[in-house]
């Protein structure tokens, strides 16, 4: 068992603590938001995420998980102080470590007796070089304070799962030391641990994320090919899987990537890699297609419609991915401003990104609760996320529900054979067109 003390409450440093307290260890999170620790108090999580509200609960009623606000306590004695705050991107894509610089601070002026210190955040690589010779020179009291490099592998909607059943765990060390701190601090994960130097390790995170977002980014591509030649992306998917140099994963063809990772890092490894003098050409390709790709339904949709003014238009799944309420970089942001900008009529379903959403439009868009409201008399639908709810709806109930069934799915989310049969007007990605729909349906623009 060790005291550990987590600095931030979000994706990584929430889930994170909760998972450590969980396997034995005494665990502090803190954070400056006095709001999320009265939340947090009252074991309720700040963000959504499946399970965590019950290993809250869970260990803070077995007193292994503790919140505070007052980080100076909360540092003071602690054998491991894991960081894990947000790294958002600059207007000019470079990663913002202010949040990191602040963190750091506060640690080096309260710590009390030597400790390792473990980014987890996504960082450029040479940071935690920085970070450690930025803590020793504010250093009030003397004490060693060592810093390694350990990035988290989440994924928003099963980071509880990834945390407790990990592929990997990676740590960048600089002494036998803290590679012995980490190895007892993960020793009852039984995960397998692969330790290199710190720079390594940083860079280990940025080349998997802009890896799947290359592998998203080149499906999105092979998907506006097959529309121009007439293939079908779910066939073309379907027998590149077979490869196992290739598999299955992230081969979904859609209207492009979001979230808090895979633009970010995308842009900030091509940000590190100009400023190195060295061009990242395919990460550069991979940003340029996902761009474009978020306006890939509009693009679908003006060839029926030469304006949405005036026209209800329904809109389902607002967050970047299904099982999150996270809309970091969701390509439903822009559209639906570009569909208000025209002067849409816009009403919107999303089964736990609503809430959110209406921080960003709080009057300008009708919230419903179901999406029979959202499509009643429509003469649009536009689909920008994959829920289970959304997947199964029947497609029969667009063509009763709509004034016209016009459906442009930017998650093919459904069959073409089921579409055909409904008898509606369905747009996907890669996939053929479904043109079934009555003459009556037809809007006239």
């Amino acid at each position: 068992m060790m005291h550990i003390t987590v600095a931030g409450t979000g994706y990584v440093g929430l889930v994170t603590g909760v998972c450590l307290a969980e396997v034995g260890h005494i665990v502090t999170c803190v954070d400056p938001i006095q709001e999320k620790i009265e939340l947090l108090h009252k074991n309720i999580s700040p963000i959504y995420e499946p399970r965590l509200d019950g290993l809250i609960r869970k260990n803070a009623e077995a007193k292994k998980l503790f919140f505070t606000c007052d980080y100076k306590k909360a540092y003071a004695n602690a054998d491991i102080i894991i960081i894990g705050v947000g790294t958002p991107e600059n207007e000019d894509g470079s990663a913002n470590l202010t949040f990191l610089y602040t963190v750091a601070r506060e640690i080096a002026q309260s710590v009390e007796k030597d400790c390792l210190v473990v980014i987890k955040s996504t960082v450029p690589i040479g940071t935690n070089d920085k970070m450690e010779a930025f803590m020793q020179k504010n250093v009030v009291n003397d004490v060693k304070i060592e810093v390694a490099s350990n990035p988290e592998f989440l994924s928003q909607g099963t980071a509880v799962h990834d945390t407790m059943h990990a592929s990997r765990i990676v740590i960048g060390i600089e002494s036998d030391r803290a590679k012995q701190t980490l190895m007892e601090m993960y020793e009852p994960f039984q995960q397998p641990i692969i330790s290199m130097n710190r720079r390594s390790a940083e860079m280990v995170k940025y080349a998997s994320n802009d890896f799947l977002a290359l592998k998203i980014s080149f499906v999105n591509d092979i998907a506006n090919l097959c529309e121009v030649v007439g293939a079908n992306i779910d066939d073309v998917t379907n027998g590149m899987s077979y490869d196992s140099r290739i598999g299955n994963k992230f081969l979904q063809a859609g209207i492009g990537y979001g979230g808090s990772c895979f633009p970010k890092d995308t842009k900030a490894l091509h940000w590190l890699s100009e400023e190195e003098g060295y061009v990242l050409r395919t990460v550069k390709a991979a940003i340029e297609v996902n761009e474009k790709q978020k306006f890939k339904l509009m693009k679908k949709a003006r060839k029926e419609f030469a304006s949405f003014a005036g026209l209800k238009v329904a809109v389902l799944g607002v967050t970047f991915k299904a099982g999150t309420d996270d809309l970091r970089e969701a390509p439903s942001i822009p559209n639906v401003r570009l569909l208000l900008n025209e002067g849409a009529n816009v009403h919107l379903y999303d089964p736990i990104g609503a809430a959110n959403f209406k921080k960003i439009f709080p009057t300008q868009v009708t919230y419903e609760s179901t999406i029979e409201e959202a499509i009643e008399n429509a003469d649009i639908c536009f689909i920008f996320t994959e829920w289970k709810k959304i997947k199964d709806f029947p497609l029969s109930l667009f063509r009763e529900k709509m004034a016209s069934p016009y459906i442009y799915d930017g998650r093919n989310c459904y069959s073409l054979a089921e579409a055909q049969k409904a008898d509606i007007f369905y747009r996907s990605i890669g996939r053929p067109a479904v043109n079934h729909v009555s003459e009556k349906e037809t809007v006239e623009i």
